[in-house]
This record gives C-alpha cells, structure tokens and sequence, in this order.
C-alpha cells in the first residue's frame, strides 16, 4: 500500500520573529522543504509615489530614506542624479567623493545588518552583536554630517546639504583602519563554522539563467557568478577613478551570497579609505543659483538673498518638461527612479 504524503500550509507573517520587515508568506512545507510559497506584499505601502506629486523637489528627497531605512542615503542619490540630468547641471567634484563616501558605509551599514541577521535565523547570536557595535559608529558618522541617524536627508540635487565637519574625515578613517579586523571575527565565527555552513551551503540556489530571467540584480546577481555591478558597467558619479572587485559566487547558494557580502564590506572600505585620501577641496554644492540656496552670511546683509532663500524653499525652482531614468547601485541591488518632469515645481510622476 502506497504512502499518502500530506503537505502542511504555514502563514509566515506579517507578524513573525524571523520574518525581516513586514511581509506575509503563506508557505507549503513537505516536511522542512517548502513546496510553495504565496507572498503577500503590500503591508507596508504608503503611497509615496502619489505622495510625491504634491510635493517640490527638494521636499520629495526625505521619502526616499524610507525606501530602504538601512542605507537611506543610497536611495536619495538616484533622485538627485535624475534631477541634476533633467537640469543639466555639474556636481564639484568634493560632493561627488562624499557622496561615494556615504553610499559606499550605506553598503557597510546594509551588509551587516544582512550577514548579522542571516547568522540569527541559523541560531548564532554573538555575530549580530558585534555587528551593531560597528553599525552604531556608522550612524553616528550619518548624524554627524546630517543631524539624523537614520533618515538622512542629505543629498541634494546639485551637490549635499552641507561639507563634512570637523574631525570626521579623521574619524572614519580609524573607522576603515579597524573595520577589516571585524571582517575576520566574523568570518572567524561563521565562514568555517560547521552548523552554519549546514544551514546554507545548497539552500536558496539560484542559477545565473533563473537570476537573469526574474530580473535579479546586485548579490542576488553576482552570488550567481554574474558580475554586473552599475558602479563598473555603467559608472555613475566618480566610480570610474576608484579601483575596486566585483565578487562573485559559483554556486547561487545562500552560503555564496554570505562570502560576496562579506568580501564587498572589505571594498567598500577601501574605496572610503581611496575617497577620503583623494578629497579635494571646493564647494560641496552646484553655484547654480536656480536651485542652490544662498548662503547664510549672503542673507544676513542682502534682502535679495533673503527673498531667494524664502522662494527656493516654499516654491522650489522648476524642473525642464522631460522624462529620464537614473540608477544606482544600492546594497539590495539596482535602485532606479524614473522621473517626468512637466516644467513645474513639481514631479508630474516619479517611479
């Protein structure tokens, strides 16, 4: 007599202690193997797309933040490169390199909570500790230069809010000087560890022909042994003068995409450590007074100037009608936003 398998449904969320943000997954599991999964998505839609019609430019920038709230800055940036090419206006070169500073410890900040939290759901929970101790300091490097630890608001089309303070160029140099020690701790604890390469060595395999067919990019990509990364295959900013690797995975594993994390936190650092050493000097804002805000010693002795500050930030300056597509290479992967411009003060829509 035959044996009747009978498979058991599960609902995964929205509400789960393993479950990173909120999303529902009704699964069909066949013992530990899951058969189907129905992803329920959604539960954190807010309209921000619609939000941001109504809204000026320069009000529109703090909504990206809240695309990815773990590396909020690389999500600002996209937005800003699509503005400034819609404007055709230049970016000094100092505000290119911080903006590559800041991406680059968004990645750091994204990487971490990534490995840290993979290695909780396995059942380790000294990595995740380490971890946020070095998260901590890269969020206070964010506030430090924005005044918030988490939604930045810093970049600006046409450059970013302000230069860097005092010190803190120093500080995250000491920064990257021991953060490659960390790299190895926790290598030390997870790389090699037996229960934790059982956990994910053949778990999640996606191979290169099914990563390109679903239209997986950044380590979901490269963990499948693809190496398409946009800061090399279509540089943006100032990527093109900074030497960095792309790892790439064999096996499209979970164990796979752990080690190209890893390895691109060691890049990452480098190319802060290349950008901080490189910083030149000038403006970290475009001179375009059209959406440069003046500054505040011109407004305490120019009623001009004072008019100018009051108009650029309740009407905001108008964008040239056109329609253009900006992308990133954001720590989850490509990050793009398709932006039309009707001529107003306005996006007419933003995707």
């Amino acid at each position: 007599m035959a044996k009747e398998t009978k498979t058991m449904n599960l609902n995964f969320g929205p509400q789960h202690p393993a479950a990173h943000g909120v999303l529902r997954l009704i699964l069909e599991l066949d013992g530990e193997v899951i058969e189907r999964a129905d992803p329920h998505i959604g539960l954190l839609h807010r309209g921000t797309e619609k939000l941001i019609e109504n809204k000026t430019y320069t009000q529109a920038v703090p909504y990206f933040d809240r695309l990815d709230y773990v590396a909020p800055m690389n999500q600002e940036h996209a937005f800003a490169l699509a503005i400034e090419k819609l404007l055709e206006i230049k970016v000094p070169l100092r505000a290119s390199y911080i903006r590559v500073i800041f991406c680059e410890i968004g990645r750091i900040l994204s990487h971490i909570l990534n490995i840290t939290t993979q290695a909780l759901d396995v059942g380790a929970l000294t990595p995740s500790l380490w971890g946020f101790e070095e998260r901590e300091k890269l969020m206070v490097f964010y506030e430090r230069v924005s005044g918030s630890r988490l939604h930045a608001n810093y970049f600006r089309p046409g450059g970013v809010h302000q230069d860097l303070p005092v010190g803190l160029k120093e500080d995250i140099l000491d920064f990257c000087k021991n953060f490659p020690k960390v790299i190895n701790d926790l290598e030390n604890l997870l790389t090699d560890n037996r229960i934790f390469k059982q956990r994910n060595v053949d778990i999640g395999i996606v191979s290169p022909q099914d990563a390109v067919a679903h239209g997986f990019s950044g380590v979901m990509l490269r963990g499948s042994g693809i190496a398409w990364d946009l800061r090399r295959a279509q540089p943006y900013e100032v990527y093109e003068q900074f030497k960095f690797k792309i790892p790439v995975g064999k096996n499209g594993d979970c164990y796979d995409r752990y080690l190209c994390r890893i390895e691109e936190m060691r890049e990452s650092t480098k190319i802060i450590i290349d950008a901080l050493n490189n910083l030149p000097e000038g403006p970290v804002m475009t001179t375009d007074g059209k959406v440069s805000p003046p500054s505040r010693a011109a407004m305490k002795k120019s009623m001009e100037a004072l008019i100018h500050h009051f108009k650029l930030f309740t009407e905001g300056y108008h964008v040239p009608k056109g329609e253009v597509y900006a992308c990133v290479e954001a720590p989850k992967g490509e990050f793009g936003v398709y932006l039309i411009a009707d001529g107003s003060n306005k996006p007419y829509r933003c995707k």
